[in-house]
């Protein structure tokens, strides 16, 4: 036993008391109140094991990193064949094959109009490459993005945000930064007929809510853009590498985009990695000069263990079939849970592309005391209901699709099994049966929840 394994041995209880004492006791003391305050020993595929020896379902995937499962042995291997020859990687002022090998496989697997690819260390850091690069290119400042998108938390990324909960206490930020509607093609080109919006941004499928863009927006959307100018870049930071059933979600509604986000399951679920794929207009927009070679980079971003873990996760998505999975399985899964809608009054809509699914409640047609004084407390509350008993009744792991929403989202790993879609859909029933019920225990716990997470009012200091 080497060093590290008796050092994770010694000190793996107190994690959580350590995370508190050195990292987040806000987020510590969160995981507790809902009763997520396991101690996790392994994980496999789709499945995380506990300290105590019980196999979890995760449907939560590390917010859409784990496509090719956790601890997947392949791209293991790769990484320890790539430590293992001892590469000069990173020489800074000089090239090597790794990133050019990624960056081929990358734009053979896109649309044509996409030449160039530039590497990134996260999802977020591709965003602000796409933001930056765009306004060089065009020469212009002002930048759409559409209500409900999420694209990072780092300042560029987070003024492209719409959501107040991530923005409101962080301001000022960047100017020229607007939002239009979603699926709304007169405000966008309202702004856009300005001709001074360098780049639209949108996710083919938004992360928060899982709301798929209806049939002709995102191309229609396109077409506005090069009528008047602005890069159209499309988000598939989360989407992309088989999520939807496609390898990226763009393919549905056959678009061609200037901009390209990606990262997540690029890594592999091991090495973060992140990347832009550009057009040619874009690269000799940005990139045109010597002196304007290095115009942008990051360090640390086309490392080798980077690049191994993205050539082998598409690979691996490759071999073992897991987009056309993807397909399939989703679609099964949609099957499976759309009757609901009809059998639960509480449930509004069931959505979904691929493995990227959500379930969306509502208060009862003929109302409810109970869910008003939920939403009166904290709106979206009534979705906890749901996610905390999965986990604790069912041991699934799953999310609350963004804040204020009656939204369950899930993201599962593209290896889950037909078994588990059994599992996750037969817990997902019962579970809204009982929750639909809202006895007194189960709201009592989620009134606690709620109260617990309220940020304290701050006392005034009299002089």
């Amino acid at each position: 036993m080497g060093w590290l394994s008796e050092l994770v041995e010694e000190r793996g209880a107190e994690a959580l008391d350590l995370h508190a004492q050195t990292i987040n006791p806000q987020f510590v003391r969160l995981l507790r109140t809902i009763g997520f305050d396991r101690r996790w020993d392994r994980a496999e595929g789709a499945y995380l094991w506990d300290s105590d020896g019980n196999r979890y379902l995760d449907v939560l995937g590390g917010f859409g990193m784990f496509n090719v499962g956790r601890n997947n042995p392949r791209i293991r291997e790769a990484l320890v064949e790539a430590l293992e020859l001892r590469r000069p990687g990173s020489v800074q002022l000089g090239v090597d094959v790794l990133p050019a090998l990624l960056a081929e496989e990358l734009l053979r697997r896109a649309p044509a109009r996409l030449e160039r690819a530039l590497f990134t260390s996260s999802g977020t850091e591709a965003v602000e490459a796409a933001l930056k690069l765009g306004r060089a290119a065009t020469g212009r400042a002002r930048v759409l993005s559409a209500e409900h998108g999420f694209h990072g938390l780092t300042l560029g990324a987070l003024s492209a945000n719409a959501s107040p909960e991530f923005t409101a206490r962080f301001g000022p930020l960047l100017p020229g930064f607007e939002r239009v509607p979603w699926n709304d093609l007169r405000a966008l080109e309202h702004e856009l007929a300005r001709e001074d919006v360098a780049v639209f941004i949108v996710e083919p499928v938004q992360g928060k809510g899982v709301n798929v863009a209806p049939a002709g927006y995102l191309e229609a959307a396109q077409g506005l853009c090069r009528r008047y100018g602005t890069l159209f870049c499309v988000d598939e930071v989360q989407t992309g590498l088989g999520r939807t059933g496609r390898m990226l979600a763009l393919e549905h509604w056959g678009l061609e985009p200037d901009l390209v986000t990606m990262a997540k399951s690029l890594s592999g679920g091991y090495v973060p990695v992140g990347a832009l794929l550009m057009s040619a207009q874009v690269y000799d927009g940005v990139f045109d000069s010597l002196p304007n070679a290095v115009s942008h980079g990051s360090t640390f971003a086309p490392n080798d263990l980077a690049m191994v873990a993205g050539l082998a996760t598409l690979r691996e998505l490759d071999d073992q079939g897991l987009v056309e999975r993807s397909a399939r399985l989703g679609e099964q899964l949609l099957e499976r849970t759309r009757p609901l809608v009809e059998r639960s009054e509480v449930v509004r809509d069931v959505r979904g592309l691929g493995l990227m699914w959500a379930i969306e409640f509502e208060e009862p047609p003929g109302g409810s005391r109970t869910w008003k004084l939920l939403e009166r407390i904290q709106p979206g509350l009534f979705s906890q209901l749901v996610v905390v008993p999965l986990f604790r009744d069912h041991r699934i792991l799953s999310q609350v699709a963004g804040h204020g929403l009656n939204v369950v989202k899930a993201l599962p790993p593209l290896v889950v099994t037909e078994d588990d879609l059994d599992w996750f859909v037969s817990a997902l029933e019962e579970t809204i049966t009982r929750a639909e019920r809202m006895p007194r225990a189960l709201v009592r716990f989620a009134l606690g929840a709620a109260r617990a997470g309220r940020t304290p009012r701050r006392r005034l200091i009299r002089a």
